[in-house]
């Protein structure tokens, strides 16, 4: 008899480097753009434009890339929607007098002002987590998004989209209130540094939570249903013994 156990550790380091496989190149153009060129940039920068300019300049790959991306989509859904939203406030960030500090600042209201759209989304029952994962289903197979869309009748399901929403919400805010210290007390340099390694990972931790959160929550919704399954099938046995 074999024992398979020894290859089990093979398994994740196996999606592991699919992952990286599939993901990798993408990864290390998301690190180029919008950690390496902008503190590239500012340091190059600074000295002949001054702090303010500098940062403006360093602001433009991110901004770049983002538009990239939303071109590259060409579809208007909510996923789309949000994207092209903090890419016009980042714009509108990047207007207006002060010194570099409420700069990075008004860069910084971008994740708070999303994160207060999450929890608006909760609050009038259409979570944004529900329409962001029903946007990304589409982008793959319409069946997969109405099979989604279908579990809206379960007042569980419901309730994961709306737990979900309000996490991401105040997650955001906690990382906008975060940085904002950040921005207070730390140089620009250190800020460049910083503030991306918080805000990838506030979203890599938000992602893999929202993963196991909603794995589960659909293990304890298959649980409810065999057991509501199995009630109903031994209700029907014993009616049939009494009419018996």
């Amino acid at each position: 008899m074999t024992d398979d156990r020894p290859n089990e550790p093979a398994r994740p380091m196996a999606k592991v480097m699919a992952f990286l496989r599939g993901s990798g190149p993408n990864i290390l153009v998301e690190a180029l753009v919008n950690f390496i060129l902008p503190f590239a940039i500012y340091n190059y920068a600074e000295a002949p434009l001054g702090e303010v300019r500098a940062l403006l300049a360093s602001s433009v790959p991110p901004i770049l890339w983002s538009l990239v991306e939303f071109a590259r989509h060409r579809r208007i859904d909510a996923l789309s929607m949000l994207v092209l939203g903090g890419i016009v406030l980042s714009l509108l960030a990047m207007l207006g007098g002060g010194g570099v500090k409420f700069l990075q600042l008004r860069e910084k209201l971008v994740t708070g002002l999303i994160g207060l759209a999450f929890l608006g989304s909760a609050l009038v029952r259409r979570p944004l987590i529900y329409e962001l994962a029903r946007a990304t289903m589409l982008r793959r197979s319409e069946d997969e998004a109405a099979e989604f869309a279908a579990l809206q009748i379960h007042a569980g399901f419901r309730r994961t989209m709306d737990v979900m929403t309000l996490v991401w919400g105040f997650a955001l805010l906690a990382d906008a209130a975060i940085s904002a210290m950040f921005v207070m007390t730390l140089s620009v340099r250190a800020n460049l540094i910083v503030n991306p390694i918080l805000g990838y990972g506030t979203m890599g931790a938000l992602s893999l939570w929202t993963f196991w959160y909603g794995r589960l929550q659909r293990r304890r919704g298959e649980a409810r249903r065999a057991m509501a399954a199995a009630a109903a099938i031994d209700t029907g046995s014993t009616r049939r013994g009494d009419d018996a």
